[in-house]
């Protein structure tokens, strides 16, 4: 853990950058199941998992997030592993941990929906309650500055996470998943769960995943305007659209399904990233970050609109040393130009 801590952080005026989508791009790099997307990569492979940390950390993210997202009690079972839960655990605080000082980040614990929730039955707040609290109990025990409440689909149970948070004593950062086109799906408006996060004592409030950059900013800009308390945004780097608002609904001719597995066509390039984490911190977003999707490349340009210079930026492009791209180029033939698509 570090000196200065998020609130310390916030006060001070510092922008976030938060870097995740670890979930995703080990998928990629196959080291996670798709379907369940269980981490099961902590205990198999950590040397993946530091180093997806390391290039993030580099990027010039500020926090390393434990790889936690679905390693609660109900996945878990679900692939068998039920009793690799604290070992798994415990082992993505100290990878987080590990890689966070090598840089001065700070080390987030991770929860996120557990997909045991059901507000029609209040039996299940026990059941969600007792996940957060075995998962945010062992990471305090390895050392995290804050804890991240993540992809919430019913404010429900966003409010137990935040319960669990402010029992242990931590700053605690609650966003919601916009899937639905207006409302949480115990139904509350966005804007109105945030609210009442905020009012409940949350430290950050906003959103994460789902949305990419031009369907999340709009919600963002009403967020802003109606609470006092920091706000978070973590999009995906998707297109989306107004047809087609969050990558669940992406839809491409010839594909069954694009979404989780066929994406890749929608992705947003670094330029769009950088140009959303420049509108963001403009509308006042207080910590700005990317989730599913994300790739090291976003995040150094990212940091890089937010007027900072990280250590992967010491190989930021230089396309004016490209030999036809660059200044050499202006000596090659006018066949060759047109064929890279160079203006003569």
């Amino acid at each position: 853990m570090t000196t200065m801590g998020i609130e310390q952080r916030l006060a001070g005026g510092q922008v976030m950058l938060g870097a995740e989508g670890y979930v995703f791009e080990l998928e990629r790099r196959g080291y996670i199941k798709a379907g369940p997307y269980v981490p099961e990569v902590v205990l198999d492979y950590p040397d993946a998992v530091r180093e997806l940390h390391r290039e993030f950390l580099r990027a010039g993210a500020d926090v390393m997030v434990a790889l936690t997202y679905y390693a609660h009690r109900e996945k878990l079972r679900h692939v068998g592993r039920e009793g690799d839960l604290e070992a798994m655990n415990r082992q993505a605080v100290r990878l987080a941990g590990e890689v966070a000082r090598e840089g001065g980040a700070l080390v987030a614990g991770n929860v996120c929906n557990t997909w045991a929730y059901d507000p029609a039955d209040p039996s299940t707040r026990a059941v969600v309650r007792a996940q957060y609290a075995e998962q945010l109990g062992w990471a305090v025990q390895e050392g995290i500055d804050f804890v991240i409440s993540e992809t919430n689909d019913y404010l429900g149970e966003a409010l137990i996470a935040l319960e669990v948070i402010q029992e242990l004593g931590l700053p605690s950062m609650v966003t919601l998943a916009s899937t639905l086109p207006d409302k949480t799906r115990d139904g509350y408006d966005y804007v109105e769960a945030c609210r009442i996060l905020a009012g409940h004592g949350a430290t950050i409030v906003g959103l994460n995943c789902d949305r990419g950059p031009e369907t999340m900013l709009p919600l963002l800009a009403r967020i802003r305007d109606a609470v006092d308390a920091p706000v978070a945004a973590q999009p995906v780097p998707y297109r989306t659209t107004a047809a087609s608002p969050t990558m669940q609904s992406l839809r491409a001719d010839g594909v069954d399904r694009v979404f989780p597995l066929a994406l890749e066509p929608f992705t947003c390039t670094r330029f769009e990233m950088a140009g959303f984490a420049a509108a963001a911190r403009d509308l006042g977003v207080n910590y700005v970050g990317i989730c599913c999707g994300a790739g090291p490349q976003h995040v150094r340009a990212m940091a890089e609109a937010l007027g900072r210079q990280a250590p992967a930026s010491k190989y930021s492009p230089a396309i004016e040393l490209h030999p036809i791209l660059g200044r050499a180029g202006t000596t090659a033939g006018a066949d060759v130009l047109a064929a890279w698509n160079v203006a003569g």
